[in-house]
């Protein structure tokens, strides 16, 4: 593979320019040093012509200034709403219950009100927590106990 040359480096004379304040001062010839005088003064027969002085401008009118509007009170903030923090979990269930909450969802959509697997489970915690102590008790011994855990590999 053939490498591209990088172009040379131009020289370019740089300008040197002399400070405005030193050029003022500095005279660029001799006859310009030597043309450099001080004013002179009036003779003495002579009158002096005084120069006419402007009359000074009136001061402007003080301006008016606005008064701000006077500050409303500010509405009072709405309490912050505390973010609900999700708890992952997993759960062993049959596969009949499993294909009940299928049949809930697919219920709830005929209702206009689509809704997760979580929301149902979620509605389910609080429908037993609605419960007297004597329904509670016959809905849970309605449920059977599985193995937990996972099933084994096969």
């Amino acid at each position: 593979m053939a490498t591209a040359k990088k172009p040379a480096a131009r020289n370019v004379a740089v300008k040197k320019t002399v400070p405005k304040k030193a050029a003022a001062k500095a005279p660029t010839t001799r006859k310009a040093a030597v043309e450099v005088k001080p004013p002179r003064a009036p003779a003495a027969g002579r009158p002096v012509a005084a120069k006419p002085v402007a009359a000074r401008p009136a001061a402007p009118a003080p301006r008016a200034i606005p008064k701000a509007a006077p500050k409303l009170a500010k509405p009072p903030k709405a309490p912050k709403v505390k973010k609900i923090k999700p708890v992952r979990d997993s759960f062993t269930m049959p596969k009949a219950e499993y294909a009940a909450l299928d049949t809930l969802k697919l219920r709830a959509a005929r209702l206009a009100s689509a809704v997760k697997k979580s929301e149902l489970l979620r509605a389910g915690v609080k429908a037993l927590t609605a419960m007297s102590d004597a329904e509670f008790l016959a809905a849970v011994k309605a449920v059977p106990t599985i193995k937990t855990g996972r099933p084994a590999a096969r």
